[in-house]
């Protein structure tokens, strides 16, 4: 089983790798005392991320994400990476491929299957829905410093 290597940690930073994109099917997430979830990695807890959960996966050819599932308050953001597939999000399925990001609120029951010959990879990114406000918008709340960048 593979895990997850701490690369640096500062006093406002955390900084870990997941391997190689190819190496995600060899990470093991035990959902259960009868069930693990074969290609799956959370990185939130190992990040110290205190505003939203991340995980990867990669499903082989013809695997699918193994139930359909909804969350009481996440929304869920799943970037497509590579591979192809197909997405359900309350009956309705959505082609997805690489490049493709798909938004699913709460409520959504949604599940991924891998219709592509090829290992499908993703990266989902999970948050408290309604929580940004227009005061949060990245051209708002950013600030540009004028201190040195060293290389």
């Amino acid at each position: 089983m593979k895990t997850l290597e701490t690369i640096k940690e500062g006093k406002n930073y955390t900084a870990v790798s997941v391997g190689k994109t190819d190496e995600i099917i060899n990470y093991e997430l035990p959902m259960g005392p009868d069930f693990t979830l074969k290609g799956k990695v959370f990185v939130g807890q190992a990040l110290k991320a205190t505003g939203c959960e991340i995980s990867y996966q990669t499903l082989v050819s013809g695997q699918d994400s193994g139930f359909l599932h909804t969350h009481k308050t996440h929304e869920e953001l799943y970037i497509i990476l590579k591979g192809n597939g197909t997405y359900q999000v309350d009956s309705e399925m959505i082609p997805v491929s690489e490049g493709s990001i798909v938004r699913v609120a709460p409520d959504g029951k949604r599940a991924l299957k891998n219709t592509g010959n090829e290992p499908l990879t993703m990266i989902c990114i999970q948050y408290k829905s309604n929580n940004f406000t227009d005061a949060d918008s990245p051209m708002t709340d950013g600030v540009i410093l004028q201190d040195e960048v060293k290389w």
